[in-house]
């Protein structure tokens, strides 16, 4: 076991090292799958793979990190600290699950504080048909220009026409306006792309070569940036499907905290396309599957929106001066991780708890 602490990190590179050594510590073998480009201090990325388990396991739970690249400081944290952890790690084997850990889905937007890939898209947004019409986002177009002025910080003009939007349609639209997903703007927010990316194409490479045995399989995505600070919201990453999100609710929810889901409108996310955990069910066709995003807040949504505007920004505007650079980048990092000692503790203890539960409900103790 190691302290809550010491398994987080203030840099990708610390954070791959530590993943790799705890890997190492636990006689696990990594497969590290590397991305073509390097990170902010010249330093090689990768998406990482261990398998603690069975390689022929019937049961499977994957557990991510960095699929929104700056969010891997929280994913990658619990990450580490789980594979430090000998209570869990033995949970798991007496319940005949193994256990995938992905470390660093996108691991340029990890090294480099953004949330998107190296391609400006988002990740959770990319994974759509692609060889059929992409969807419109009326509402994102009509913002797109509000949401990257020529200046920054914007003006009081700027910040005007954005509040008359709010004031005309509500937070809510707001929220789902930007974050739902767009196709069409390529250097726009929550751009969803125009083919799959380095990360989309490794992950599916990644199911294909570690989850085909599985006939029962969980998954708990690691997300930060939406929700009261330091709460893990379990959302419901399956389609929409009653059995599954039956068996969602049985192994992650209780009456006062139900699994909450983007398709009923109880999740604070807003209705998403092109969702990253679609994946399962075109490479993993024979497993019965059953996931969530474990979301954890940060800041209120209107700051953590004010964030990726800025970083957006910043990307279009590379002769910004350092000072500037420096605020934004810093105000992305605080946007989707709180680096405080009470903050960590309840990410650690509310995944640790997920997690036991996820190997209850695949072992069939919890099914429902």
């Amino acid at each position: 076991m190691i302290g809550i602490a010491e398994a987080f990190s203030s840099r990708y590179a610390q954070a791959r090292q530590k993943f790799l050594q705890a890997c190492a510590d636990a006689g696990l073998a990594v497969r590290s799958h590397a991305h073509p480009l390097k990170g902010r201090d010249g330093e090689a990325l990768a998406m990482d793979v261990a398998l603690d388990g069975d390689a022929d396991a019937e049961r499977l739970l994957i557990v991510t990190s960095a699929c929104h690249g700056v969010e891997g400081y929280c994913g990658s944290g619990v990450q580490v600290f789980a594979l430090h952890d000998a209570e869990w790690r033995e949970k798991a084997r007496a319940q005949g699950v193994a256990v995938l850990y992905v470390h660093a889905l996108n691991p340029h937007g990890f090294s480099h504080g953004r949330r998107v890939t190296n391609e400006n898209v988002d990740l959770n947004r990319n994974f759509i048909d692609f060889s059929r019409p992409a969807p419109v986002n009326a509402a994102y177009a009509e913002l797109h220009a509000l949401l990257l002025p020529e200046v920054w910080p914007p003006d009081a003009g700027n910040q005007a026409a954005i509040s008359a939007w709010i004031g005309q349609h509500g937070v809510t639209a707001y929220q789902a306006a930007v974050s739902g997903g767009q196709y069409q703007f390529e250097e726009g927010l929550f751009f969803g792309g125009k083919s799959p990316t380095w990360s989309n194409a490794t992950l599916r490479e990644v199911l294909r070569a570690e989850a085909q045995a599985a006939r029962r399989l969980a998954w708990i995505d690691l997300h930060t940036g939406l929700g009261p600070s330091g709460v893990g919201e379990r959302i419901f990453a399956c389609s929409d499907d009653k059995p599954a999100y039956q068996r969602a609710n049985a192994w992650w929810g209780t009456p006062a905290a139900p699994v909450t889901s983007i398709y009923d409108g109880s999740s604070t996310s807003a209705f998403l396309t092109g969702l990253m955990w679609t994946a399962i069910y075109e490479e993993c066709p024979r497993a019965e599957y059953t996931g969530i995003a474990l979301e954890y807040g940060t800041l209120p949504i209107l700051e953590v929106t004010g964030a990726l505007r800025a970083d957006h920004w910043l990307h279009k505007h590379p002769e910004a001066p350092a000072e500037l650079a420096a605020s934004i980048r810093a105000r992305m990092l605080e946007a989707f991780y709180t680096d405080s000692d009470a903050w960590r503790g309840q990410i650690i203890s509310q995944a640790r708890q997920a997690m036991f539960q996820a190997v209850d409900g695949l072992a069939g103790s919890a099914a429902g």
